[in-house]
């Protein structure tokens, strides 16, 4: 880790020498060599807005995706300078477009060479900029609702291909469509120097009174030698728990058919979670079908006996009402 460490100061060192002593200031011990591809993006549909990105580089979630409810979405990279992410956001705010808000960012910004950034408002519209020292190979294509940047790639088909697989994925939802043109990227030899961080945040349309809910994916892999695939594996697992919410909103209003549907499809796609599996018999348990959720929790108990200890604690807050003699079948 120490000769990684050494090897990246290197390059910011030899980047300081080849922009000359005037700017000796360029290369910051503080800024990230996010050195990456990176997509942001909006559902026309929605209005929802994401960040998608994946690097060479330790927890790139942290650094390159940024993205507010209603304001719009940046990503910052390359020589990242992070400010600009909320720096970038405050001026939408403001009212800025993205042209406006782009270039006061770059105006004062000594290391503008060597920066990429994109920014795109609530509406899609989108700005982007790539530093003429952005280290090859390097560049951006933007669209109405999108725009697709990588730096370092291994050759210059990354990020058109990344164009193309969001393009055509119309339809989707916009996090899948940002993970299929990630995973395109992939296909056409990504970060020449390999990966191992990847992020996906989405965002609401429209800020609402309850910000707390307004990021309503924000998934991270700081660290893992397939990032994308289990990028992919964790929306999987978002998506999942999806079905489950929406069955255990179906039992509280009495939909016990909406309800076994909504389960059903969560754990088709994950039948050995058994997390799902034990909420599922608890719902069905609350709502008379206590055979049923007896069958299931046995399935539950045989694989991890600590599952009935739990339902023995569910009545005294409240979220499991049945009676003795049901509550025996359900620990049976």
């Amino acid at each position: 880790m120490k000769k990684y460490k050494t090897t990246l100061l290197a390059m910011g060192v030899s980047l300081l020498a080849s922009l000359g002593t005037a700017k000796a200031q360029v290369f910051k011990a503080e800024e990230p060599l996010a050195h990456t591809y990176s997509i942001v993006a909006r559902d026309p549909k929605t209005g929802e807005m994401a960040v998608g990105v994946q690097s060479h580089w330790f927890s790139v979630g942290t650094v390159v995706p940024w993205a507010e409810a209603g304001v719009g979405a940046v990503a910052t990279q390359s020589f990242t300078n992070k400010s600009f992410g909320p720096r970038g956001l405050a001026l939408l705010r403001e009212g800025k477009t993205p042209e406006e808000a782009l270039a006061i960012l770059l105006a004062d910004d000594e290391a503008r060479e060597v920066r990429q950034v994109a920014i795109m408002d609530a509406k899609g519209n989108v700005a982007t900029h790539t530093g003429k020292q952005c280290i090859r190979y390097a560049g951006h294509i933007s669209g109405k609702n999108f725009s697709v940047q990588a730096n370092m790639m291994l050759t210059d088909k990354v990020w058109p291909a990344m164009a193309k697989a969001f393009e055509r994925s119309e339809g989707q939802p916009l996090a899948e469509r940002v993970l299929l043109a990630m995973q395109a990227a992939e296909r056409e030899g990504g970060d020449i120097r390999g990966r191992q961080s990847a992020a996906l945040v989405v965002v609401k349309g429209q800020k609402s009174n309850q910000p707390w809910d307004d990021k309503t994916i924000d998934l991270r892999v700081d660290d893992h030698a397939q990032p994308l695939e289990e990028l992919g594996r964790l929306l999987k697992v978002y998506r999942a728990y999806e079905y489950m919410n929406a069955g255990d909103l179906a039992i509280e209003k009495g939909q016990t058919q909406k309800a076994m549907e909504a389960y059903g499809k969560a754990q088709a796609m994950f039948p050995n979670n058994l997390e799902m599996k034990y909420w599922h018999a608890i719902g069905l348990a609350n709502n008379g079908q206590v055979e049923e959720a007896a069958r299931i929790l046995r399935e539950v108990y045989k694989k991890d006996d600590n599952w009935r200890e739990l339902t023995t604690r569910l009545p005294e807050v409240g979220l499991l009402d049945v009676s003795r003699a049901q509550m025996e079948k359900l620990l049976k």
